[in-house]
């Protein structure tokens, strides 16, 4: 079996999730870590390379694929375009409202250097674009809700930790049980952001920092705060651990439609997870297969979940999706 050369670049809780789930692919090898710490401190979980991402350029004869682990708030953004003057990569980009600049950057990039990049994989965006496609398409006349949580946003986290005066800080994603059940119904509300999700966030500050500018910054953030309605708590660092170090998550996508004499018609799909950077991380693999594939036939640009073939995805032979799946 041929296998699919694979490196991370980044090593947070999203790399240390690709690095348990990887091994259990029989048609891929964990090449490598690329990391902006120093490679001899860092402790990984299994006794693959860990390489300065200073060296990055110097293995692509070594790498098939590269799956990127950093933050959408400012890593990826900068980080896929350059990687992808060199590698096939797949990513994990979840700033709804900036992924069509972002796919612009990277198409660009990935077209100049015959790569092939998967932009916004993971669960939502992701699976639930796929679910949210399929619902339009074969419902029309209908509307789509998404509702996440209750759980850990890791982008979310991410862009408080961002912050100055920020230590660490978790966000939960909260949906309201009211507006779910008003579409489960079949009404088909107009519902706002605020109507939707309330945003709750547990934040650790460095000693002296200005806990009322920053909670104004958090509430405030474009993109990520400032539609909703946003709790936020300042703790220990001690109570985050203990309280808050669990990484869970999940969310459903609903829609409800009508077809002939207004006969409705409700599909769900839900998603709960145990380690959402875990599943994340798993969803990121199997895309990381379907960039191959489609490199060898010559699909360069950037792509989406939305651009790949179900098959692609699997490491099953089509046969068996056929027999087993179908």
């Amino acid at each position: 079996m041929e296998k699919i050369k694979i490196g991370i670049c980044g090593y947070g809780n999203l790399g240390k999730g690709i690095e348990k789930e990887i091994v259990k692919s029989e048609d891929m090898d964990f090449v490598a870590i690329f990391t902006r710490r120093e490679p001899n401190i860092l402790k990984t979980l299994t006794p693959v390379k860990v390489v300065s991402v200073n060296e990055i350029e110097k293995w692509t004869d070594k790498i098939d694929v590269m799956i990127m682990c950093g933050g959408s708030a400012t890593d990826l953004p900068k980080q896929v375009p350059e990687v992808a003057k060199l590698y096939n990569t797949v990513d994990s980009f979840d700033t709804h409202a900036k992924i069509p600049d972002f796919y612009e950057s990277v198409n660009k990039v990935a077209l100049e250097n015959d790569k092939t990049c998967v932009i916004s994989g993971g669960w939502d965006p992701g699976m639930f674009s796929v679910i949210r496609t399929y619902a339009n398409a074969i419902l029309q006349n209908g509307k789509t809700y998404t509702f996440w949580g209750k759980g850990v946003s890791q982008g979310h986290s991410d862009a408080i930790r961002r912050i100055n005066g920020v230590k660490n800080a978790i966000q939960y994603t909260i949906p309201i049980e009211d507006a779910m059940e008003r579409v489960r119904s079949g009404e088909m509300p107009e519902l706002s952001t605020k109507e939707k999700h309330l945003r709750e966030c547990y934040v650790v500050v460095e000693e002296g920092a200005n806990t009322d500018e920053i909670e104004k910054q958090i509430k405030e953030m474009p993109n990520y705060f400032i539609d909703y309605n946003t709790i936020v708590h300042f703790i220990t660092e001690e109570e985050l651990q203990k309280n808050h170090s669990k990484m869970s998550h999940g969310g459903f996508v609903i829609h409800s439609g009508e077809t002939g004499d207004n006969n409705k018609q409700i599909m769900e799909f839900s998603l709960k997870l145990d380690s959402n950077p875990e599943f994340t991380a798993s969803v990121l693999i199997a895309l990381a297969r379907a960039t191959y594939r489609m490199n060898k036939e010559g699909r360069f640009g950037a792509k989406t979940i939305l651009d790949i073939p179900p098959a692609y995805l699997s490491a099953k032979k089509a046969e068996e999706l056929r027999k087993v799946l179908l």
